[in-house]
């Protein structure tokens, strides 16, 4: 979230800026204002308060040893009223506090400079793309016609188990996914991430400190018992590992990243768009993750932006990236760039990854911070992360454009991973 600091100084900014994200933020910065003011005077009240209680307790000790007893009594009874009075500016300054938080949290993340205007997936700005969109032969087939032809993946098993968006991935659709998983960590340590392997349960807080609550508590699984979440994305637990962590400077960047099953209650819908493997409830993913100095975090965001590239290149599958407009970025990133592979089957492009700088946005929330030798306090960090890579629409896009009378053929990057060239 936005810091508090930030907006009272900010605050003309703050609401012109949020404009970009199509969000109208004055009347809650106002009352930002209103509250903070109102919390400043309640402190300054309480302050005083406390100080006039000092002087009286000094005054009374002196009225005891010079025996002015009603004087002192008279004291002491203005002290008690005092303590009453405090005892009530206490919990006015609680609730407003409260509000204020309150107020904040439903202000979205400013939006960097270069984040295009526009309101939809259409006002997007392409940056560049890659590889070549195969000519498939005639009879060509959708995903979801060749899963069930080579028998590699059942839904209705899924739906059996569990329900719609739940698939069991069997034979060598199991061993594509295994294979992809491991091909996209042992990149990732090759770009000097370190993997580590978190829960995908997790708490209040730790949704909090990555922004999905309160804003997509709709969108998440919730163990209501233990009132645990499944995780959305491995960015949630992995970001959170430095939750109220002060990190020194020449720890920074600090680079992780995980593979984890993904679980997300999205709204229901009809169409090619979210069949076959578009859109499931349960996907696998690995993430990468990134604590940075705010000095860095742009070049930083650059760089995993072209490890996402690498991957894709490598996986020989057409893409373009994409530097989204503030219409359609997220509540809590300051810049995003997805990337989109073309499925020559169903003629469109697929989402596979996003990636996007947050700057200190989680970290305000996180109190996720490093020092300096020189610094005399701590600072927040940047935070940063991205898909590298999801695997539904990457299967989904092997499948279609690699399509042959044979079968079909595996990039060779994931042969050795895979054990098999074709799946026929």
């Amino acid at each position: 979230m936005l810091t508090l600091k930030y907006i009272e100084e900010n605050a003309a900014l703050v609401v012109e800026r949020l404009k970009v994200k199509h969000f109208d933020a004055a009347a809650i910065v106002q009352q930002i204002q209103e509250a903070n003011q109102q919390r400043k005077e309640t402190q300054a009240r309480v302050d005083a308060l406390k100080a006039e209680m000092n002087r009286l307790s000094n005054e009374i000790g002196q009225l005891f040893k010079e025996k002015k007893m009603d004087e002192a009594n008279r004291a002491k009874m203005k002290t008690v009223e005092l303590k009453d009075e405090i005892k009530a500016l206490d919990t006015t300054f609680a609730d407003t506090e409260a509000k204020l938080n309150e107020l904040v949290v439903q202000l979205p993340n400013l939006p960097h400079q270069l984040v295009p205007e526009g309101r939809t997936a259409e006002d997007n700005l392409e940056i560049r793309s890659g590889g070549i969109i195969p000519q498939l032969p005639e009879g060509k087939k959708p995903h979801w016609d060749l899963i069930q032809q080579y028998d590699i993946i059942d839904f209705e098993l899924g739906t059996k188990l569990t329900g719609a968006g739940f698939p069991v991935y069997k034979g060598k659709g199991a061993k594509l996914q295994r294979a992809l998983i491991s091909f996209f960590l042992d990149e990732g340590e090759k770009a000097g991430f370190l993997e580590v392997q978190p829960p995908i349960l997790v708490n209040e807080d730790s949704g909090f400190g990555t922004g999905q609550l309160p804003d997509k508590e709709g969108q998440m699984y919730h163990a209501t018992a233990d009132n645990l979440y499944l995780v959305p994305t491995a960015e949630v637990p992995v970001t959170n590992m430095y939750r109220d962590v002060i990190l020194s400077e020449d720890q920074l960047p600090v680079k992780n990243m995980a593979y984890t099953p993904c679980f997300r209650r999205e709204a229901g819908s009809w169409g090619a768009h979210v069949r076959g493997l578009n859109r499931l409830h349960q996907f696998d993913k690995v993430e990468i993750v990134e604590i940075a100095h705010p000095d860095h975090s742009y070049e930083i965001l650059d760089s995993m932006v072209a490890h996402v590239e690498n991957l894709i290149s490598k996986l020989e599958l057409p893409y373009r990236i994409i530097r989204l407009c503030g219409g359609d970025m997220s509540f809590t990133s300051a810049m995003t760039y997805d990337f989109e592979v073309y499925s020559a089957a169903q003629e469109r492009w697929l989402e596979v990854s996003s990636v996007s700088n947050f700057e200190t946005y989680q970290a305000n929330r996180l109190k996720c911070r490093y020092k300096g030798k020189d610094m005399k306090k701590p600072e927040l960090a940047h935070t940063l992360n991205g898909s590298a890579l999801a695997l539904p629409r990457i299967v989904a896009a092997i499948l279609e454009n690699n399509q042959s009378p044979e079968g079909i053929r595996i990039p060779k990057v994931l042969v050795p991973y895979c054990g098999f060239e074709l799946i026929s």
